[in-house]
């Protein structure tokens, strides 16, 4: 295993460095502009990449995942459209279509959709019914926007990606799923050579983006595992609230950004600079710190839900738990300017008022 896992490493660095010609031959670049503040064009490959090896792997290692090949299918399918969104800048409804479509060939296809919710209220477990598969349909494509949302810093997607997918494992493990714990593992080790050279550790020119090929696979992978972890009938490998506490910090993001932008008369969809890694440098803390401090909190996050599901913590505390989480959380947001500043003031920073720009 540990050869099998060394040789993926290098295979993944290799597919990067050779994506990195290509996206500059067919202009798969990032440009700076007014959002994106960064030096010179950087490829767009790193969710390309990374779908290539792990559909190679999966495709050579049959049996490794139920319904492989659609499974396959559907990450191709996601990541060829986010290609084009990152080459042609497509439209909104167009990429939601393709989610939505892609959702409903899964549950069609290969029966993963949500059944329950558990114990989620503590008033005994909650059956869906008819209503399962259209709930589905929202969570995959607020998975995978949540993903998508989350990817404003270097080395953030791929921090939070390595949280839940390890965090994921790590409890597939302890039931005795070991195909599906090593897929994690593999995601794992396929992620750690992107964020190496999106980091720019190997020197700026080698530098790679995820794009929105790579964000929108790897929410459609996390709500895939996580939809199938947590709605096996009769032997669900973890609770569906535990689920809730691994996407956390995306999550609790995502969500908190559309109430404020529709709260503002703004579409819900409209990039802006609002997201919790802006806020954090607005704080003053740098690039790396924002980094380090997010992907702190989301293992912290992680670890309460891996720590509630071994321990068999009620799920409507862990539910409730998640809720005040993120009120505070939305309430925070909602006012983060005031909160800038008052922060400020308290640690005698140099005063810097902000606005919220209304």
């Amino acid at each position: 295993m540990f050869i099998d896992l060394i040789l993926t490493f290098f295979i993944a660095f290799a597919v990067l460095f050779l994506m990195r010609k290509v996206a500059r031959k067919v202009g798969l670049v990032d440009k700076p502009s007014g959002r994106k503040m960064h030096t010179g064009n950087i490829p767009l490959v790193g969710g390309v990449a990374i779908c290539i090896n792990i559909v190679n792997y999966i495709y050579t290692h049959p049996g490794m995942i139920n319904h492989a090949n659609l499974f396959m299918l559907c990450i191709c399918a996601l990541t060829i459209v986010g290609a084009l969104d990152d080459r042609f800048d497509l439209s909104v409804k167009i990429r939601m279509g393709v989610q939505a479509l892609i959702s409903f060939a899964m549950i069609h296809y290969s029966g993963v959709h949500l059944h329950t919710l558990g114990d989620m209220f503590g008033f005994g477990n909650i059956e869906l019914g008819y209503v399962g598969g259209v709930i589905t349909i929202f969570a995959v494509i607020g998975c995978i926007n949540a993903f998508n949302m989350v990817d404003g810093i270097d080395g953030l997607l791929g921090g939070l990606s390595i949280v839940t997918f390890a965090s994921l494992g790590i409890l597939l493990s302890l039931v005795g799923e070991q195909s599906l714990s090593y897929l994690c593992l593999l995601l794992v080790i396929c992620m750690v050579p992107y964020i190496i050279m999106n980091l720019g550790l190997i020197g700026h020119k080698r530098k790679v983006f995820m794009g929105d090929a790579g964000s929108m696979m790897i929410g459609f992978t996390v709500i895939w595992l996580l939809i199938g972890a947590s709605q096996t009938p009769g032997n669900a490998m973890i609770r569906p609230v535990t689920a809730l506490w691994l996407i956390a910090v995306p999550l609790m993001d995502m969500t908190a950004i559309m109430i404020r932008r529709v709260k503002q008369g703004k579409s819900p969809f409209k990039p802006d600079r609002e997201h919790l890694h802006h806020i954090c440098q607005r704080l003053g803390c740098s690039p790396t710190q924002t980094l380090i401090l997010i992907c702190s909190v989301a293992t912290v996050f992680a670890g309460v839900g891996v720590i509630g599901e071994i321990f068999v913590i009620p799920e409507f505390l862990m539910f409730y738990s998640f809720i005040t989480l993120f009120g505070v959380y939305l309430l925070v947001l909602i006012n983060y300017c005031r909160v800038i500043n008052f922060i400020r003031r308290k640690l005698h920073l140099p005063e810097k008022e902000y606005s919220t720009g209304k």
